[in-house]
């Protein structure tokens, strides 16, 4: 997949982790059925060992009230493409 790609669904994943935000109290449980959805979404976008790293951390960031402000997808496509240099 294009990185450009990646980087798209990654900001659109992020977006929708932060839906929770619009309704307050029931946002949150929102977050129980896209906590682990958002992981699996991980494994899909980022292959191997970092990106199940980033899936348990996408995981915690998402099923954790007050912590869905961190794009975690996007911070991983930064850690893929810039510091680790290929895109997988």
């Amino acid at each position: 997949m294009n990185k450009y790609k990646k980087l798209l669904l990654s900001i659109l994943f992020d977006a929708i982790g932060y839906v929770s935000y619009l309704i307050p109290g029931i946002g949150e449980l929102s977050d129980i059925i896209w906590a682990p959805l958002s992981a699996w979404i991980m494994t899909k976008l980022y292959k191997g060992t970092s990106g199940k790293v980033a899936a348990v951390i996408n995981f915690a960031e998402e099923a954790l009230p007050g912590f869905d402000f961190i794009p975690t997808f996007t911070l991983m496509w930064i850690y893929s493409n810039i510091f680790k240099g290929k895109s997988k």
